[in-house]
């Protein structure tokens, strides 16, 4: 059964406490009011055999052989009681001899034995208690067997077990209650940290997802851990959307002010020259727009989701994925006058994600083509030597060893490209290379001249 939506703690650890000792306590009831009935029966069966004592002992044998008995009333006094129980008797001789008392009172049929026995049985419409005691009285010569039978009603008995089962709830009672108060005023001393850890976070700043410092028991030690873990996440996706927009904010800006101004200058063109010069600049201002929007987004995506990213890894071949980008770029490289060629035939088998694999060689081959100059060669290159090892060659201006460390930040540019950049695809190429365990290092080519971008995955393709 689903749970409502809503519901007190206090009253459900009530409930699971409370139920099951109200279930023990009725158990445990009846089980007392089965012990209550053998106890008032036992307390009043002594008193009902005393008495069948008190009057066999004055059963005599007559001159003419018969059985006379004195009947001493106080051995009958001795069972009236409070409730008012009724008294009944009879003394019988041998088999089939009534001696006194009342005929029709029920007996113990067939024990005729020395002690006391009990049985109950109804009377004139009410439930009694038989105590039969059989004796035998002597002549001198023989004896002259008798069986004397005391009854008395069970009003007493009833009561004094209603008495003791009484009682008995009374108390369990007051310890179901005094344990309900008990239970109730420690639920909400242990529900204390819970009710501070609430006000805590009640009192945060909104923009506030630092982790949660505040005491808690063990038991809810884990709900805090995963409040602060998702807290945490939540925190990084937003400090992303805060980069990104600042970023696309900075990075679009120049490329959006370019564009209504040429478009101000197609709109005052004396001539159709002037115009298509005004929208080629402009187009290009959009294009570099969009690859900027374009990296950006790779970047927010990479940051967001590179845990998640992580357990998806398959294998891939570097060698086959590298080829395809580079041939995907060929017509891209002759339009800026760059020879780009591959170099690899072996499978080089990398363990990552295929579309981020692309997009981080995709990206060093483009940055070749941008800043190697026309008449440049560019080389893509597949090695496999105990590790993975991929290399974008090419031999252009290259970039000056102090510069090195500063273009692989983000938004920052070498000062040899030939097409605007914004200054991304080298930071992109580290953190997606990051993700899979390998390195970039940027080198000078083996002529001398020019950038050589190599990146090294770990040995047989595992991620560390």
């Amino acid at each position: 059964m689903a749970s409502p939506a809503g519901y007190s703690l206090r009253r459900r650890l009530l409930a699971w406490l409370l139920v099951p000792l109200v279930a023990i306590g009725l158990i445990a009831l009846l089980d007392t009011y089965r012990e209550a009935v053998r106890t008032a029966d036992a307390v009043s069966d002594r008193v009902l055999a005393g008495s069948a004592l008190a009057i066999a002992e004055r059963v005599v044998v007559a001159e003419d052989g018969s059985l006379e008995v004195d009947i001493p009333y106080v051995a009958l006094e001795m069972l009236t009681s409070a409730a008012q129980d009724r008294v009944f008797y009879r003394v019988d001789g041998p088999p089939g001899t009534f001696i006194t008392g009342y005929e029709s009172l029920p007996t113990v049929a067939g024990k005729r034995q020395e002690n006391t026995t009990f049985e109950d049985a109804s009377f004139r419409g009410d439930p009694i208690r038989v105590a039969a005691l059989a004796r035998s009285a002597s002549t001198g010569v023989n004896s002259i067997p008798f069986v004397v039978t005391v009854a008395e009603t069970t009003i007493a008995r009833s009561q004094l077990a209603n008495t003791i089962l009484l009682r008995s709830a009374v108390r369990l009672a007051i310890l179901i209650l005094g344990a309900a108060v008990i239970v109730w005023f420690a639920v909400t001393a242990s529900l204390g940290p819970l009710y501070r850890l609430r006000d805590a976070i009640a009192e945060r700043n909104p923009g506030d997802l630092h982790p949660i410092e505040q005491p808690a028991p063990n038991e809810v030690k884990g709900l805090v851990d995963s409040v602060n873990s998702f807290m945490g996440r939540l925190n990084a996706a937003i400090d992303a959307l805060r980069h990104f927009t600042g970023n696309a904010s900075h990075q679009l800006r120049t490329p959006l002010t370019i564009i209504r101004t040429q478009l101000a200058l197609a709109a005052r063109a004396g001539s159709l020259e002037e115009a298509r010069a005004a929208a080629k600049s402009g187009d290009e201002a959009v294009a570099h727009a969009e690859r900027v929007l374009a990296q950006l987004l790779l970047l927010a995506k990479i940051d967001e989701t590179a845990s998640e990213r992580l357990k998806h890894l398959v294998p891939v071949d570097l060698t086959q994925l590298a080829q395809g980008c580079t041939a995907d770029r060929i017509l891209a490289a002759r339009d800026a006058g760059i020879d780009l060629g591959f170099e690899g035939a072996e499978p080089a088998m990398v363990r990552g994600e295929p579309l981020l694999l692309a997009e981080l060689v995709g990206n060093l081959i483009e940055n070749a083509i941008a800043y190697a100059g026309s008449g440049a060669e560019a080389t893509v290159r597949v090695m496999v030597d105990g590790a993975v090892v991929l290399e974008v060659e090419d031999s252009g201006p290259g970039i000056p060893p102090g510069q090195i460390e500063a273009v692989r930040q983000r938004f920052a540019r070498g000062n040899s490209g030939i097409k605007p950049g914004a200054g991304l695809g080298l930071p992109i190429v580290e953190e997606i290379a990051a993700l899979f365990g390998a390195t970039l290092e940027l080198l000078a080519s083996h002529s001398g001249r020019g950038l050589r971008a190599r990146i090294s995955f770990p040995p047989a393709g595992l991620t560390s």
